[in-house]
Order: C-alpha cells, then sequence, then structure tokens
C-alpha cells in the first residue's frame, strides 16, 4: 500500500556475509517494499523490512533519512556505505527519536506512547477520588487485569497529581524491573530517579543523594521491610522508609499481601478486619514507628480477598478484566488498535486416560491429583513410566482411549500434535508442582527424542537467582525467540510480575486451590509479542489436566472479578465468549458454555456448605472505615439501632474510632514505652468491634429464611433487595429494603459475598427441584 506521507524505512540482508550486522536506512514518498526491491532486484538477494515510521516531527514538519545518517556518524556508528551503518534496529529507533525530537545525540528514554482509554479513566476515577473525599488518607484499589500497564498508569496519577516522594512495595521483587522499566526509557518520566537495593550502593545512601526538587520513586519488598535487625527493630537501611511522610504508597500485587497481618502493621492505618484475630506482643518484640503516607494505591489482577472482604468500597474501586480488554479489541473501529497485540486466551482442558491417571487418584483432591502424578523420589519421578506415558499423550502418541472402551468421534488436538498448536508453542511455561518436579522434568525433557529438539529451563531453587535475576537463564536460552525452541520450568518463579513477550502457553501441572495464583501464572502468558510491527501471537493458550478444578477456576474468575454486574449467568457468559474453553472429558472434545462452567462451579456443594455461608464472618464488615462511613450517615445509623442489640451502636462506634486514634498516636511515639496500652486499648476494640459483629450476623442469617419464603429465584443481591414483597422482607429481617440497600451501598454488609452466597443457594434450589420433578 502507498504511503500517504513519507517514510523512513530500514532494512537487512540475511544470509550476505559482508553486509552481516548492517542495516540500510532510506526515505521514500512511496511503498517501501517496492522501493527495497528495486533496490535489491539486481543482486537477487532477498532483503527483511525491519522498520517503517512516518517522517514528520510532533510540530509537522518533514525529515529525511540524510538526519538519521548524521545522528548516528555523530554518535559513533561507522557507515559501510552511502545509505548502510554497522548498528542494531534499537539504535536506529533511537536515531529516528533524537531526530523527531530535535535531540543531537541518541538516548535510551525513545518511549513515547500514551495512555489507552481505559488507562485515563482509571487515572481520573482515582485522582477524583484523593481530591474529594473526606477520608484521610484516602485509598484506592485498581482491580486491573494482568497486562493492563498499571506501573505506566500508576506512574501517570503521581505525574498529575504533583506527588514528588513515591513507595512501591510488593511482595514480588521481580517486578522491580517493570517499576524501573519506565522511569529509564519513557520520555514523559525524563528526570524522575528510582532508587532500590538493586545495586551496589545501599538504599538508603542512595536516596539521601537522590534531588528532592525532581520526582523520587523508592522500590522495596515487604520481605526486606519485615526483615529486623539483632536487636529485633528495623534495618539501618530501612528507617529513612519509615521516618519519611510519603505522597503516596503503590502497593503492587497486593493479592500477595492482602490478608498478611504483620504486613499491615507496617502502615499506621492499622485496623482489624476480623474480630476474632488477636495480635500477640511478646516481650522481645519492638514497636517499630509505621509507614505513612497521604494516598494509598493497590494494585492487583486479582484481588479476590481484597473484594470479598469488603475492604473497599464501589467508589474506591476502578475494574478493567479480561473481557472488558476483549470487549474493547472487537469493538475498536479504524486503524492503530491499541489492543490489537493483546492475543485472546484459550483454555484447553482434558482428562487424562484412566491408564495413565488411576496412579495418582488417591491425593489430597478428590480426584486427580496432579501433585502426586509428578511427585519425586531420589531425584526421579515416583511414577516415571506414567509420566512418559504423559509426555507421548501431549505430542499425540499415546491415544489409548479406544483401548479403554471409549469411541472417539475425532482425535482430540494435543498441544504438540496438533498443526494448528505446534507452531504456536515453540515458548511455553510449565507451573510444577516443585523444585524437585522441575528437575526430574528438565532430565526428562533431555532425554525425550521428541522434546530434546527444545531447551528446557530450570527455573527453580537458588542455583537460577532470585527476582529478575531469574528471568536472565530464560531470555539468555530464547536467544532470538523466532529461531529458538525453549520450555521453561517453574514451580512459583516468573510467575507473577514480569514479561516474557514470547511465551505462547501454559501447562497447569500443579495442584491449585487460590485462583489468585493460578490467573498470576495464567496470563503470564498473554503478553503481546511484536516484532518488526508484526503480531506474532493472536492467541495464547492454557493447557490444564485436571478438568474440574479448571473450571472452577474459570467461575472464580468471572464471577468474582467482575463488578460491572450482579448476574453471575452473564458474567460467565461474557468470559468465555472471550475466552473459549474447550474439554476433552475422555471421549469427545466440546466446547464449553456458560451453564457447563457454573455447573461445575457448584458442583458437590450441600446444603449444609450453603448454610454455613450465611454464618461467615465476611458477610459484614467491622473495621473503622466502614464504622467511620456509617457514623456520618445519620439514616444508616437509625436503621442498623432498629436492629435488636445495637441500640448502642452510635457510641460502640465512638469508642472504636477513638481507641484507633489514641493507638495509632501512641505507636507514632518516638519513645515507644505503651506496648501494655496499647494491647489493653486493642482488646477492648477487639471485643467491642466482635459484638457488633455478632448482632449484625444475626440479621445476615435471616436473608435466606426470606428468600424460602419468596416464589422468587434470585440469582443476586440486588434481586432480593428489589423484591415485591417489602413487607415480608422487613417483618422477616427487621429492615426496610431501602435501609438494607442503603447499609450494602455502606459497605456494612458484603454485597459480593452475598451475591455470591445468593446464586448457589439458587443453582442448588433450581437443581433440587429439577431432581424432584417440582419445577414442572
Amino acid at each position: 500500500m502507498t504511503p500517504t506521507v513519507p517514510v523512513i524505512y530500514a532494512y537487512d540482508l540475511p544470509g550476505v556475509p559482508d553486509h552481516a550486522g548492517c542495516i540500510k536506512i532510506g526515505y521514500t514518498e512511496r511503498d517501501p517494499m517496492t522501493r527495497i526491491r528495486e533496490q535489491t532486484l539486481t543482486v537477487g538477494i532477498t532483503a527483511r523490512l525491519l522498520l517503517t515510521v512516518p517522517a514528520i516531527r510532533p510540530d509537522g514538519s518533514a525529515f529525511r533519512d540524510t538526519d538519521i545518517h548524521a545522528v548516528l556518524e555523530r554518535n559513533g556508528f561507522t557507515r559501510k556505505s552511502r545509505e548502510w551503518f554497522r548498528c542494531t534496529l534499537d539504535d536506529v529507533k533511537k536515531a529516528i527519536f533524537a531526530v523527531k525530537h530535535g535531540r543531537p545525540t541518541m538516548t535510551d528514554r525513545t518511549r513515547e506512547f500514551t495512555l489507552r482509554p481505559e488507562q485515563v479513566i482509571a487515572v481520573k476515577k482515582t485522582r477524583e477520588y484523593f481530591m474529594y473525599t473526606e477520608a484521610r488518607p484516602p485509598k484506592f484499589l485498581w482491580n486491573a487485569k494482568m497486562r493492563f500497564g498499571k506501573t505506566f498508569t500508576a506512574y501517570q496519577l503521581c505525574k498529575e497529581m504533583g506527588f514528588m516522594k513515591i513507595l512501591v512495595l510488593t511482595f514480588k521483587p521481580a517486578a522491580e524491573s517493570a517499576w524501573s522499566d519506565d522511569i529509564y526509557s519513557h520520555v514523559d518520566f525524563e528526570g524522575w530517579q528510582f532508587i532500590s537495593n538493586h545495586g551496589d550502593i545501599p538504599i538508603d545512601l542512595q536516596f539521601s543523594r537522590a534531588d528532592m526538587s525532581r520526582p523520587v520513586v523508592v522500590f522495596g519488598s515487604f520481605q526486606d521491610l519485615l526483615g529486623r535487625n539483632a536487636n529485633g527493630g528495623i534495618k539501618a537501611k530501612n528507617e529513612f522508609i519509615h521516618a519519611i511522610n510519603w505522597d503516596i504508597v503503590i502497593f503492587d500485587e497486593y493479592h500477595f499481601g492482602a490478608w498478611r497481618e504483620n504486613a499491615r502493621r507496617l502502615f499506621e492505618f492499622d485496623e482489624e478486619r476480623d474480630a476474632d484475630v488477636e495480635p500477640e506482643y511478646a516481650d522481645d518484640e519492638s514497636d517499630i514507628l509505621p509507614i505513612t503516607a497521604n494516598h494509598y494505591l493497590y494494585l492487583s489482577g486479582t484481588p479476590f480477598r481484597a473484594l470479598n472482604s469488603g475492604e473497599f468500597i464501589e467508589e474506591q474501586i476502578y475494574s478493567w478484566t479480561y473481557p472488558d480488554e476483549q470487549r474493547a479489541k472487537a469493538a475498536w473501529t479504524g486503524e492503530n488498535n491499541p489492543y490489537a497485540s493483546m492475543p485472546q486466551v484459550v483454555m484447553m482442558t482434558y482428562q487424562i486416560p484412566e491408564s495413565i491417571r488411576n496412579i495418582a487418584m488417591q491425593g489430597e483432591f478428590d480426584g486427580f491429583d496432579l501433585n502426586e502424578f509428578f511427585a519425586v523420589r531420589d531425584g526421579r519421578f515416583k511414577h516415571e513410566d506414567e509420566v512418559r506415558k504423559w509426555l507421548l499423550l501431549i505430542r499425540g502418541a499415546y491415544l489409548p482411549f479406544e483401548r479403554e472402551g471409549l469411541k472417539l468421534e475425532r482425535r482430540p488436538p494435543m498441544p504438540y500434535a496438533d498443526s494448528s498448536l505446534i507452531q504456536t508453542l515453540r515458548h511455553t511455561l510449565w507451573f510444577m508442582p516443585d523444585v524437585a518436579s522441575c528437575r526430574a522434568m528438565g532430565e526428562l525433557l533431555r532425554s525425550d527424542a521428541f522434546f530434546r529438539d527444545y531447551e528446557a529451563v530450570v527455573c527453580a531453587g537458588r542455583e537460577c537467582g532470585n527476582g529478575i535475576d531469574a528471568l536472565v537463564p530464560v531470555m539468555s536460552a530464547m536467544g532470538d525467540p523466532l529461531e529458538t525452541k525453549t520450555i521453561t520450568l517453574s514451580c512459583g518463579k516468573l510467575t507473577s510480575g514480569v514479561t516474557v513477550p514470547a511465551w505462547s502457553a501454559i501447562f497447569m501441572l500443579r495442584n491449585l486451590k487460590s485462583p489468585e495464583t493460578y490467573f498470576q501464572a495464567a496470563f503470564r502468558v498473554q503478553s503481546p509479542f511484536v516484532e518488526r510491527e508484526r503480531i506474532l501471537k493472536p492467541e495464547c493458550y492454557i493447557f490444564d489436566f485436571a478438568l474440574d478444578r479448571a473450571l472452577k477456576q474459570i467461575a472464580d474468575y468471572s464471577c468474582r472479578l467482575n463488578t460491572g454486574d450482579d448476574d453471575p449467568e452473564k458474567k460467565a457468559e461474557e468470559f468465555v465468549n472471550f475466552m473459549p474453553v474447550l474439554a476433552f472429558d475422555g471421549a469427545s472434545m466440546r466446547r464449553l458454555d456458560a451453564q457447563d462452567v457454573l455447573d461445575f462451579a457448584t458442583a458437590g456443594t450441600s446444603a449444609t456448605l450453603l448454610a454455613k455461608r450465611w454464618e461467615s464472618a465476611l458477610l459484614v464488615n467491622v473495621d473503622t472505615e466502614t464504622l467511620r462511613r456509617l457514623k456520618q450517615d445519620d439514616d444508616a445509623l437509625r436503621a442498623v439501632m432498629n436492629i435488636t442489640g445495637l441500640r448502642a451502636l452510635n457510641k460502640d462506634i465512638e469508642k472504636i474510632i477513638t481507641h484507633t486514634e489514641h493507638i495509632r498516636d501512641l505507636k507514632r511515639d518516638d519513645k515507644n514505652n505503651h506496648r501494655k496500652e496499647i494491647s489493653r486499648e486493642e482488646k477492648e476494640n477487639r471485643d467491642l468491634r466482635k459484638a457488633i459483629q455478632e448482632k449484625l450476623m444475626k440479621f445476615v442469617t435471616r436473608i435466606p429464611v426470606f428468600m424460602y419464603l419468596t416464589d422468587e429465584r434470585e440469582k443476586s443481591l440486588k434481586d432480593v433487595i428489589r423484591q415485591i414483597e417489602p413487607g415480608l422482607f422487613q417483618s422477616v429481617t427487621g429492615l426496610t429494603i431501602a435501609d438494607f440497600d442503603r447499609l450494602c451501598g455502606l459497605g456494612v454488609f458484603n454485597s459480593e459475598f452475598m451475591n455470591d452466597a445468593i446464586y448457589k443457594f439458587k443453582r442448588y434450589e433450581d437443581s433440587s427441584l429439577g431432581y424432584t420433578g417440582l419445577e414442572k
């Protein structure tokens, strides 16, 4: 296609020895490939187009290839001939950037992309909440899927709000590379300073040398901050972190630390979300000066616990899920679709043949136990024969189904056998149960006639390095990912907070109960893979060999992280529309619909288990922030005080708030001689919270009674609230529907957890009626 504007193009000549390491940089107002063919036709060789960019500056003026040549020469790159230079494609990009922006020298700061629409909304919503909420210090959660661009967007928020002292904390130190890359490479953050423990100079000394007139980002890990010196106090190098009042603290990968009490105690917002948790103060434990900030931003792609605990209410949450991204990708019109490079995820899950899986049916799970199947003894797999059969299975060389009495309509697509899959799976991540299984699998792959063509990289154990260091052997093995084939074996490293563009699939080969861990690992493979402006990964894959487990995880992710709808069936339907789920049950491979997924998710639920969900303390929130919101709403407070036993609620809330503020002041006292007083006041607070919690729980247990008394089949809390029998609701529960709705909005009652309990109740009730024939 003929360009409408002049372009700079670059190409090389692979296979031509005297042009090795050289790139031709030219200018044309026609189609670049036509121009290249004219230049190379006489010599009968094939050129490889590396780059085309408009030859236009931001002010609209044009530039020529000679301008690029001049910058390259000025920066020490030599010409081979008139338009040929000994340089890399990255060098050409830097030279073009210098010319576009009028810079005489090349710089590593060449990235100039802008915020996508959803990122703009995240910044706007967060900024408005920070500026106008009465809560101090305010906190905000980004429930944003992996690959959302949380790092870049968070920095843009800091820039818009003029923050100068920025503290980033994480439970995953490997995320450091993402936080430092934007600082060093993007034009928007020129002059910003990045400080971390990764380097020869101690972090406190780096900070003391920083220019405080320019933004400073300090990156640290909770593991380091929770460590203590020989006397049980703060490490000397970390004292400055506690001494400064930060403009903002950003909690990255928050799902890893959201429920850890010791991590929460590093900060001044020490609130007990669970009234049954009693902090212990050992005699030899030293109190520490808490870390303080004016704003708190929480980042997570899987904040299941944070959402279910009611820690954040609707106005404190911005959500961007995988279906949101894929919907935006499909709806984009015109060119330059910013979501085009985001691959669609396809889940393929398999029931392993009986002849292989029967040796691992006695494990901790009620079914096929992956941890037992890949268990290791004395450096080798306990069930090595079966593991070898499994390797044959995934490459289509072991299909004993017909011997087991099953007749297949057609062979299921196996990862390393199907022609449409095998070309995609050049680089994959295998998530193993432990270090020993990673090593054993590495040895097995190297001895296998088929898999020895793939370099097996064991990314487990101390020898492979920690944090971002563990990424080095993986990237080294890949080299040019278009020319190599690798399998990375990990039991946890590089499954969160890192980006490896060439990974196109993950094999889930371990038991995982936690949806946070499952999807943090799964979405590692959804990062864009673009080479020379060509999208190389339109799809990526999750392969799972525990069928029931995989579908329960899908149900969890689709229903619990989507805060924009209350109907679980609609949530699941949209999710499987954008993430096709193919399941092989031993007889046939078929695509599952939302009902299939939800049926798997509720399989095994009993009436007793459903009843217990309505006794959970997670259904009500009695943390200080929620109680403060309740106290400030006269109508809501008056409604709650009508519940039996809560007539003195106003006074109890006042006591809790007063105690909380006093405890905070005592902990911040430099003398730190208030251990007994802190312990006494915290116990009184705990008792008051527990009493309020128990009385609210008595109200909550009336909800299922109301549901039994109605003829409706409620799917969500909204259905309960909007019932056409308000008189019945009030007589059963003691609250009006309007009051109950108001209290849910304030976060007193946890609507997300109730939604889940209500929907499971409906599914169980429907299946019971279907079994008895009563629905007819």
